[in-house]
């Protein structure tokens, strides 16, 4: 019995190591928890950490911070690598308006909370504290922390902590009551909302089809398979040719003649160019395959080809065999000699029977491999970002040089990387488990070591006076996203993608949890997913940039 009272009340690595392992135990039951349909999810670990702490928690207060920044890096490094590979294309199309919406969301608030410091006379800890809380945006916590403990003010960081938690219920709570009344202010059906969504997206889908060829066009009559890829190469992938009710692989020599049908995969809005250049276009045409022919997926999982264009790895010039569809991140690709295959793809394969043992052993087709942990470039990542968060950067007008920090070179850099997908030989591909979990390791042991670390003070701060800070961390959850909500749906947006902007402005999975249930459509997600990346970035960036200029 001696024996666990030494352990629990000691300050050895071993005693900080166990409260750590209690926390995030307990933090993650509690965020299982739903209640109306709303979920703490993972910042359950941040009020396990308080009540751990205001017990009377011991641990080594180095420990604690290694720990935290160690977590805070794994967590953004993991995000910039899942945000990376879209973070480009997020800026085509409408993807710009729905960032400049998260965008004024994410300034409008950080004007209000550098007001509430600069005229209210709130402590700036706080204040950075509280919007990091109000915004859901654990992150900016964390470069905001870096910040005050790189001025020397380490005391503050804690505090900042503190308003963090204290604003975290209301900003979670908050969103997703604002998205409530946006629905009720406007009077909003959900099924008009769903229909309107899905028949626009039928109109702008370019939704893959299997289609039947009757050659036609004499022009094509004498002409080799390799001439009429080059032609229709951003229209059609070929995968067999039919000849007097015989089945044939579109091999680069052969030669059409009149009555050939061609099967292949095109996409709907190209269906018309098809018709004048090759003849009469059947939808959804004969799709058996039969005799010597087969039909066959294949996981991309030779790193060597990783990266190279369908043209470059050349499977329809060394097999009989031909390259239909490309499947990644559930979404089909129509794959023409430009489209580059990635790690992990899965790929539609069409070609002789006999040939496919040596087809799938030259794309990899294994699980097993793609599935290994892919370590030395996470570590180059994290390298290369402490790096880039370490250089200074003199902006006129702030009293010390701002960095993008723990929080914000990783993430930078992640970025980078996942948008690049490798340089040279090093890929940096992670299997959506792997990310996941680096992911939830990362946010677990921060908020861990941020409950425990706020916690001994956090009941006498709130007695004191800290029920003013849920009132300023109302303000600055409600304020932005109502006037954003508002000017979007006077814009006749749908409400669907109103409530994934939202939830992605304020980076709060709890609110895309509630807007996913509202209707089963990925408008919510989509939008989400599409202003996340530069909203976390400007999160982050601004939570330091609000203690350097307040201080």
């Amino acid at each position: 019995m001696e024996f666990f009272k030494d352990l629990l009340n000691g300050s050895v690595i071993a005693t900080t190591i166990l409260y750590l392992s209690l926390t995030a135990f307990v933090g993650v039951l509690i965020g299982k928890i739903e209640i109306k349909k709303v979920k703490l999810g993972v910042a359950g670990v941040l009020f396990s950490g308080l009540f751990f702490a205001h017990i009377g928690a011991k641990f080594d207060p180095h420990v604690l911070h290694f720990v935290r920044e160690f977590g805070l890096i794994l967590f953004v490094y993991a995000i910039g690598i899942d945000v990376g590979p879209r973070f480009v294309s997020t800026f085509r199309n409408e993807g710009l308006k729905l960032n400049l919406f998260a965008v004024g969301i994410v300034l409008s608030g950080f004007v209000i909370a550098y007001m509430f410091s600069r005229f209210g006379g709130v402590d700036p800890a706080v204040i950075t504290g509280i919007m990091s809380g109000a915004v859901t945006n654990t992150p900016g916590l964390g470069a905001a922390q870096q910040a005050l403990v790189e001025l020397g003010k380490p005391e503050d960081a804690a505090i900042a902590g503190m308003g963090y938690a204290v604003a975290y219920p209301f900003g979670v709570i908050g969103i997703i009551l604002t998205l409530i009344l946006l629905r009720y202010l406007f009077r909003i059906k959900i099924d008009k909302e769903l229909d309107d969504y899905n028949s626009k997206l039928s109109n702008n889908q370019q939704k893959l089809e299997s289609v039947e060829i009757l050659i036609t066009n004499p022009n094509m009559f004498g002409k080799a398979i390799s001439y009429i890829k080059r032609v229709i190469d951003k229209e059609l992938v070929i995968s067999r040719i039919e000849r007097n009710n015989t089945f044939f692989v579109a091999s680069e020599d052969l030669v059409l003649q009149e009555g050939d049908k061609i099967y292949g995969v095109s996409a709907t809005n190209l269906i018309e160019n098809l018709r004048l250049k090759l003849g009469d276009v059947i939808i959804g045409g004969k799709r058996e395959i039969t005799g010597s022919l087969a039909m066959f997926h294949v996981l991309v999982t030779n790193r060597k080809l990783a990266g190279k264009t369908i043209e470059q790895i050349g499977i329809y010039r060394r097999y009989e065999a031909n390259i239909t569809r490309i499947f990644r991140a559930g979404i089909e690709i129509l794959p023409t000699m430009g489209t580059t295959v990635e790690l992990g793809d899965t790929v539609r394969v069409v070609g002789k029977r006999d040939l496919l043992p040596e087809v799938r052993n030259e794309l990899g087709n294994s699980v097993q491999e793609l599935a290994h942990p892919n370590t030395i470039p996470i570590f180059l990542g994290i390298f290369l970002g402490i790096i880039l968060g370490s250089i200074p950067i003199f902006i006129p007008g702030l009293p010390a040089p701002a960095k993008l920090g723990m929080a914000g070179g990783p993430l930078l850099i992640a970025i980078l990387l996942g948008y690049k997908g490798r340089i040279g030989k090093f890929d940096f591909y992670m299997t959506p488990g792997a990310n996941m979990m680096v992911k939830e390791l990362g946010i677990i042991l921060f908020l861990s070591c941020v409950g425990l670390s706020s916690g001994g003070q956090f009941v006498q701060t709130l007695m004191d006076g800290g029920f003013s800070w849920v009132l300023y961390g109302a303000v600055i959850t409600f304020v932005p996203i109502i006037l954003a909500g508002i000017v979007a749906r006077l814009m006749k947006m749908n409400y669907l993608k109103i409530c994934g902007i939202i939830s992605g402005a304020m980076t709060d999975p709890p609110a895309l949890e509630f807007a996913n249930s509202l209707a089963p459509v990925h408008a919510q997600s989509t939008a989400y997913a599409t202003v996340y990346p530069l909203t976390m970035f400007l999160r982050i960036l601004l939570a330091q940039t609000l203690i350097l200029i307040t201080f």
